[in-house]
């Protein structure tokens, strides 16, 4: 079953009903157990197919239970070691050897999701972070929550477990209403702006071919890698959307995943607004772990601004790189990784050239807004070819460009979009000034085109919305 799909939002409400039947805590989470269970096994293909996952959250749960009986750091970095292992075990990265991996089919749809909740929560057990018990029921409820399991957003714990033991709250037309805007936002990004944009880059990569003159070459290629950015944006931001409104219809809150992040001025910022529950986590869980050794360790403060382009560096090829299991993944790391810690590097060595007035003076300047977000968008469209596609592919490119369409094609990329994106960013500015524009008559009007237009392309046209694509991971 997919998100977003008729028959998921079928399930949803079905389950919101029931869930909504009673106020007692305990007939929501019971309802909610149900739900989860039922929407897991949807992906298995027996018992035996859902037992390694099983383990793995047994494994979780016994280091939550036992360490925040009795932190201990031996017993905390054993159970760390061990839910590392057993997830890229069960992944099967490619540095674990074929001959230990288990010969057969198994579940692992939102693994990589659930691991964070896990290490969370293993975390916060030895650290102290956890002030009442995690039930056995509550803990599954968590890790599987079934709005969230296939391809997040990573909500942490005492978020979730206030709005678990909240007292009833009325499910009114307000809340629904906002729940269904979030769904029909989310329906219209994934079916239909994000179907659009993969055919245009298919058709795209489909015309291109070495014998093509120069100016059609450089504008396909800058047309493939300018592309992607925005179908991964629609289609993932689509999920998150969905998912958030549904979760609206069980009174819970799920975090936002996106937030304008093609405004950035610059990397940095660009992670603070790009799939944000997940550098966030690796932000909290690695980059203040790693910064804050550093700074125990050496002591010399000329140094301290320099931890942070380490920290950022390792914080951000671990996103990358937990992105799959490949060495296109691998490299992809490298280069988000390298991007942030560059970006970080840059603004050490102009504060110290123009100190802060100077540089922020610079900053503030609207050609070097522009210029500076249209470097950002270029550098994440660069990398993200490591992202969808394979050595042997991106050999292709090259050979069919040749050097000089690559270069024009990527000044093209970054030209256009410092303009645009420029363009977008005053447009909403313009449209803060105007709050008619978020009034109830005119999302209503949106709403009603939005769902016609879906409805339209998946009753009578019958195209197949693309597959989510942070699915696989």
């Amino acid at each position: 079953m997919n998100a977003p799909s008729f028959q998921f939002l079928g399930f949803a409400v079905v389950g919101a009903v029931l869930f909504n039947l009673s106020g007692a805590l305990i007939w929501r989470r019971l309802v909610l157990l149900a739900l989860n269970l039922v929407f897991f096994a949807l992906f298995a293909s027996g018992v035996v197919s859902v037992l390694p996952f099983a383990a793995f959250l047994l494994t979780g749960y016994l280091g939550v239970v036992l360490l925040r009986n009795r932190p201990s750091q031996g017993l905390f970095l054993a159970f760390l070691a061990l839910v590392l292992f057993e997830f890229f075990w069960l992944k099967r990265y490619s540095f674990i050897p074929g001959s230990i991996t288990l010969p057969f089919v198994y579940v692992t749809i939102g693994l990589s999701y659930v691991f964070f909740r896990v290490l969370h929560l293993v975390i916060e057990a030895q650290q102290g972070g956890l002030k009442a018990r995690v039930s056995p029921l509550s803990y599954v409820n968590y890790t599987l929550n079934f709005p969230a399991l296939i391809s997040g957003p990573i909500q942490l714990y005492p978020d979730y477990h206030r709005m678990e033991s909240q007292e009833r709250l009325p499910l009114d037309v307000f809340v629904v209403g906002e729940a269904a805007w979030r769904v029909a936002i989310g329906f219209f990004k994934v079916v239909i702006v994000s179907a659009l944009l993969m055919k245009a880059q298919q058709a795209c990569i489909a015309a291109l071919g070495p014998d093509l003159p120069f100016a059609s070459k450089a504008l396909y290629g800058a047309l493939i890698g300018a592309i992607y950015p925005f179908f991964l944006y629609a289609n993932f931001s689509g999920y998150t959307d969905f998912v958030i409104g549904v979760a609206k219809l069980y009174r819970f809150d799920l975090p936002e995943n996106f937030n304008n992040p093609f405004v950035s001025e610059n990397f940095i910022a660009f992670w603070s607004r790009w799939h944000i529950t997940l550098s966030s986590w690796l932000k909290t869980y690695v980059y203040t772990p790693v910064l804050l050794t550093c700074m125990r360790r050496v002591t010399a403060r000329w140094a301290e601004p320099y931890f942070a382009v380490l920290a950022y560096f390792i914080t951000f090829f671990l996103v990358g790189a937990w992105h799959g299991q490949t060495s296109m993944f691998l490299f992809f790391g490298v280069l988000q990784g390298g991007g942030v810690a560059a970006n970080k590097l840059y603004q050490i060595v102009m504060g110290q050239r123009l100190g802060r007035a100077g540089y922020r003076k610079l900053s503030e300047n609207v050609l070097y807004r522009s210029l500076s977000r249209g470097l950002t968008f270029t550098w994440f469209a660069f990398t993200l070819l490591w992202f969808w596609s394979s050595w042997s592919q991106l050999g292709g490119f090259i050979s069919a460009l040749g050097a000089p369409a690559l270069l024009a094609a990527w000044s093209l990329v970054f030209i256009t979009s410092s303009a645009a994106l420029a363009w977008l960013a005053e447009g909403q500015v313009r449209a803060a000034r105007h709050p008619w524009l978020g009034s109830r008559y005119v999302r209503t009007v949106q709403f009603t085109v939005m769902v016609l237009i879906v409805l339209i392309s998946v009753l009578i046209v019958g195209g197949p919305a693309p597959d989510i694509v942070y699915k696989n991971f």
